[in-house]
Parts: structure tokens; C-alpha cells; sequence
């Protein structure tokens, strides 16, 4: 035991069993009993570092959001104005959701639980925010704001119904939120970088007409 006494990395490996834990039992097993045994540490250890479960929740949604982070970051188009925004964003959902599907299950779960525990609204809301700020880039800040409220809710249907995802359609409806010439600056019945509307816009896309 006394080689176990020194442990920098504990508060991590405390933090790694309790996504563990909500993975393969849910919110409903997660207690600091079960994240000491998975964890391999003293019980004390866990309510050391974390003195309630909303502390331990909020370090595990904090580092689950890192997953989907990191997606956002490899997928350069993002940033180049030539690029198809829409397009970009649904080749996004496709690579995260078709990634283990049991982490990005776990990340919703927690994303979710924000709902009963209110310590957890600020990092959940965090997750929005700062893919609307990449987004910014590339459009207004309403618009941004819009497309992942879109996002969210196209991957929360496919993991709810467990129907494919559908690459087409996901670009065809975010497209439908951006602005006539692609989503860098002002369509013509677009929304301004400022966030205000055009006079008489609507702030999508006109469909075409069928034929």
C-alpha cells in the first residue's frame, strides 16, 4: 500500500471509472462506492477530490465534451470560407456519430442529466457555446446559435429511435438555416453578422421550387 501512496494521476483515474460506470450501468449506478471500485481507490479517495456526485458529474460532462471537441478541430473546413458550411456540418455529425457508439451514448446521458441536476446546466451549456463560437466564424451569430440547435437535435433522434443517420438529409436542413450565399456574411433575406434581420427576411434559405 505504501507505493500507492503518491498518485498525481488519481483525480483522473477517478474521473475515467466514473464515465466507466455511467457507460455500462447509467446515471442511476454511478455513487462514490462504485467509482472507488472501478477505479481501484480507496472510497475516501473519490469524496476527497469529489465531495459530492455533482462534482464528479461535471469533471465526467466536462471531459465527454472534449470527444466531440475533437472532432470540430480535425475537420479544417470549419474555418475555410470555401468551403460548403452545411456540408462540412453534416460530414461532422456523420464522423461523430458513427465513432463508438457507446461513448457518444455516454456523452448524451450526461449531456441529459443536466435536466434533474442544475450543478451540470453551466458545462452542458458550454458544449453549445463553444461550437457556436467556431460557428461565428463562418456566419452570424444567431444563425450560429440555430445550427447547433439543429445539430443537437438530429443526432438526439438518431440515438433515441436507432434510425442511420442520413448524411443528405442533415446537410439539406442545415443548409436550409444558412444564408443564400453559403453562410459567410448576408444572404438576401439572410440575418446580419450583427444578428439582425434583413427587412423581410426570414433568416433561411428560400427552398426552390419543385421542377
Amino acid at each position: 500500500m505504501a507505493g500507492r501512496r503518491y498518485d498525481p494521476e488519481r483525480r483522473q483515474r477517478i474521473i475515467d471509472a466514473a464515465i466507466r460506470v455511467v457507460g455500462r450501468s447509467g446515471i442511476a449506478g454511478l455513487s462514490h462506492r462504485s467509482v472507488a471500485q472501478e477505479a481501484d481507490v480507496p472510497l475516501g479517495s473519490t469524496t476527497y477530490h469529489f465531495k459530492t456526485l455533482d462534482e464528479l458529474m461535471v469533471a465526467a460532462l466536462r471531459q465527454a465534451n472534449e470527444g466531440f471537441a475533437k472532432v470540430i478541430a480535425s475537420r479544417g473546413g470549419l474555418e475555410d470560407p470555401r468551403a460548403d458550411l452545411a456540408g462540412e456540418l453534416a460530414a461532422l455529425m456523420g464522423e461523430w456519430l458513427g465513432g463508438e457508439r457507446t461513448g457518444v451514448e455516454l456523452e448524451y446521458e450526461l449531456y441529459l442529466a443536466a435536466l434533474r441536476r442544475p450543478a451540470l446546466r453551466p458545462v452542458a451549456a458550454e458544449w453549445c457555446e463553444d461550437v457556436a463560437v467556431v460557428l461565428s466564424r463562418r456566419t452570424d451569430p444567431v444563425t450560429a446559435r440555430a445550427l447547433v440547435a439543429l445539430m443537437d437535435g438530429i443526432c438526439l433522434q438518431v440515438l433515441l429511435t436507432g434510425t442511420p443517420y442520413d448524411e443528405q438529409y442533415a446537410r439539406e436542413v442545415l443548409g436550409r438555416l444558412l444564408p443564400g450565399d453559403g453562410g459567410f456574411g448576408t444572404g438576401a433575406r439572410g440575418v446580419s453578422r450583427t444578428g439582425t434581420r434583413d427587412a423581410g427576411g426570414t433568416g433561411s434559405r428560400p427552398v426552390p421550387p419543385a421542377g
